[in-house]
């Protein structure tokens, strides 16, 4: 190593002899990340055959920080070593860019690491019983603060300012935004409440009878919530609007509701009984239709020109189309049995009585005499 050293000043000259230094430092540096990286990409190869899915999220967030490590250290290396050598001021900065640098790296990691923990999380694939998205989701948001934060603190607390000044600080400034940011606080803690209590979550169809508000759920932010109405337009909704309405959510019904009357004509009301009878057997035998439910078939009123009767039932589906679907051949049943019966569905009609006139106002009237 001496003989080398000595070769190299007497190559370039005592007095540049810490360029070749700072070039060797470096090139070794290079040569480092890239045996490192070589390795990285082998081990994720490796987890990737794997059915763990962990060890594919540790190996994932490993690169890049993990090479820019390799840099970071190696050139403030050569930067210690041209410091030392050109006694320039900027370079005494290395040692602590290094250490600065240390921290933000590390901080990157964690970050990438929980975002694929978060992946992993709300996945099938990986999981037996995923977790609920929205869930994770908030979760993953609050670890990632957790992260920044702290990131944050550890860097001020290198530079020399005092944590408890600062977090004092914070709780007398926080009392001041509050007052002037209530607006924003509230929609901050809606979208939490939204987190923990799970009135919907994100692709749940939701509306609300106090507001003009419906569609399906697109993200819930920790400001706003973005619903997609059925007309495709965007909805944005501060989350403290949810602390003060009622909210419906049709996609965890159970069942989807067919309530519909039927009127057939007063001439046909001696086959009123025979028509229900026949009416709920088809509904008791329809295989869309869960029986498990309140399942109504009754006469139910006179109208002014029909006899009513209703049917109350239950489809098995709760998907829009496919329930629309069903309770058209339900309806095309009824029809069926109606004219089966010889009866007809009544439509809106008017009877007109004339009762008998008095004795002088038809041809009963007595005939005038001639020239009178």
């Amino acid at each position: 190593m001496e003989q080398a050293k000595a070769f190299i000043r007497s190559l370039v000259g005592e007095d540049r002899f810490w360029i070749a230094e700072v070039f060797l430092i470096v090139l070794a540096t290079a040569f480092a990340a890239w045996i490192l990286a070589l390795f990285v990409a082998r081990l994720q190869a490796r987890a990737e055959r794997t059915v763990n899915p962990w060890d594919d999220a540790l190996c994932g967030a490993i690169n890049p920080p993990a090479s820019i490590v390799v840099w970071l250290v190696g050139l403030s290396l050569a930067a210690a070593r041209a410091g030392k050598a050109t006694s320039a001021e900027i370079f005494n900065y290395a040692g602590t860019v290094r250490e600065i640098g240390f921290i933000v790296l590390i901080t990157w990691f964690a970050l990438r690491f929980a975002k694929a923990v978060e992946t992993n999380l709300a996945d099938p694939r990986f999981m037996g019983k995923p977790m609920d998205a929205t869930t994770v989701r908030a979760v993953g948001k609050l670890v990632r603060a957790s992260i920044i934060i702290t990131a944050a603190m550890v860097i001020m607390q290198h530079f020399g300012y005092s944590i408890s000044g600062v977090l004092a600080f914070g709780g007398i400034g926080g009392l001041a935004i509050g007052f002037a940011a209530k607006d924003l606080l509230a929609n901050f803690f809606g979208g939490l409440m939204i987190y923990l209590d799970r009135p919907f979550k994100v692709g749940d169809w939701v509306r609300s009878p106090d507001k003009e508000i419906e569609g399906t759920v697109e993200d819930i932010g920790w400001r706003l919530t973005r619903i997609r109405t059925f007309d495709k337009r965007p909805l944005y909704i501060p989350n403290g609007i949810f602390t003060q309405i009622s909210v419906e959510n049709p996609s965890r019904m159970l069942n989807r509701r067919i309530y519909e009357t039927v009127g057939i004509r007063y001439d046909d009301a001696h086959l009123m009984a025979p028509i229900v009878k026949d009416v709920r057997a088809m509904l008791e035998q329809h295989p869309e239709i869960d029986t498990n439910q309140t399942l109504i078939v009754n006469f139910n009123s006179f109208a002014p020109s029909s006899l009513d009767f209703f049917i109350y039932t239950f489809t098995k589906t709760t998907e829009w189309v496919r329930y629309h679907e069903i309770k058209q051949d339900v309806l095309l049943q009824i029809l069926k049995i109606i004219e089966q019966h010889g009866a007809s569905c009544a439509f809106p009609t008017s009877t007109l009585h004339i009762a008998d006139l008095p004795e002088l106002a038809i041809g009963g009237a007595r005939e005038v005499p001639a020239g009178s």
